[in-house]
């Protein structure tokens, strides 16, 4: 192959001491905005210190889009056989137990391994590679459902601010880069996923109490109607959440991307791409800069999670995926229970 069919072939992109390779870099990988491979590498040059901030020491599930935003996608737990010797690694698990090979987010020039695969963003264990049995991130995932949007979840992304400093608790906001909304608690590391799935619970249906027409945490679809769903199951063992700074598999390469509070109510989240966020971030800095040093208690959300046992509410279910955990209710949508 000639020196200008492999310029065109691939490019080495500097990172962190590297030259990390950059297959077909000029394949569009966000039709709409006419971004590349190339393109999404240098994002996440550009926004570099910010994730690394967040995202630093995590292991990561890839979810690689051969042909771009808009093509196909498949996951892969492991990392390939061929992966260079300088690649961090560490053993992850399943939910039913099957142990894998994960990368971690070392530093950025790993992320850019994870671009050249055909990585579009990085999911994220809610814990770091160094301490696995301890998650140190509760994540409020608030999911509009159908007939609501991303007004109803910013109202309900101020509800959980209010409800959380009641709790002497600060969240960071982000954009999930689609309709909804995370908000997103670093915790000390003194607890397990199970014990921070429980606190997630207690929180949102503290939400859904006070906020009844437009917030719900049933698990089953058939009975949220037109809220926002506060999804508790995000924070369950094994689960990954979608990294901040990280671009979503979307046509118009929207980002994930931390808010300040004040910016919740004014924010379209369809204008924060890979093109707009690094500007954004260089001229208004990192929302999210004090978030890893605000490490937080779960103890408040736990004794209310006490509170609301006491009084007759049992454990919502689990996904499918798990097996059946202490005092679970019937795992089994309401319908199909009646006509059983």
């Amino acid at each position: 192959m000639s020196s200008r069919a492999r310029s065109t072939a691939e490019a080495l992109v500097e990172a962190d001491g590297r030259h990390v390779r950059i297959s077909n870099p000029h394949k569009i990988f966000f039709p709409a905005i006419g971004a590349t491979k190339l393109d999404l590498a240098r994002y996440y040059l550009a926004v570099a210190p910010s994730l690394m901030n967040v995202a630093r020491g995590r292991p990561a599930l890839l979810e690689r889009f051969p042909d771009g935003a808009t093509g196909k996608s498949f996951f892969q737990k492991r990392v390939p056989r061929d992966a260079p010797d300088w690649l961090t690694t560490t053993t992850v698990s399943t939910p039913n137990g099957t142990r894998s090979k994960a990368l971690v987010v070392a530093d950025i020039a790993h992320v850019l391994y994870a671009v050249n695969l055909g990585c579009i963003g990085l999911h994220l264990w809610p814990f770091v590679a160094s301490d696995p049995d301890h998650a140190d991130e509760l994540r409020i995932d608030l999911d509009p459902q159908p007939g609501v949007g991303f007004d109803e979840a910013r109202l309900a992304a101020q509800w959980t601010r209010t409800l959380l400093a009641e709790f002497s608790l600060t969240g960071f906001p982000k954009t999930t880069g689609g309709r909804g909304l995370h908000v997103c608690i670093r915790l000390q590391r003194r607890w397990t996923s199970t014990e921070v799935r429980a606190a997630a619970l207690a929180l949102g249906r503290e939400l859904e109490r006070r906020h009844p027409n437009l917030v719900t945490t049933q698990w089953w679809k058939e009975e949220r109607g037109a809220r926002v769903f506060v999804d508790f199951n995000q924070n369950a063992p094994h689960k990954t959440l979608f990294a901040a700074w990280c671009a979503r598999p979307r046509s118009g390469g929207q980002v994930s991307t931390p808010l300040r509070w004040d910016e919740v109510d004014a924010v379209d989240p369809e204008d924060l791409t890979i093109e707009t966020v690094p500007r954004r971030l260089a001229e208004g800095g990192d929302p999210w800069a004090r978030m890893p040093s605000t490490l937080q208690s779960l103890d408040p959300l736990l004794e209310l999670a006490a509170r609301q046992r006491a009084s007759g509410l049992a454990d919502a279910p689990w996904p499918p995926e798990y097996p059946k955990q202490p005092g679970e209710p019937p795992r089994v949508a309401p319908s199909r229970a009646r006509r059983s």
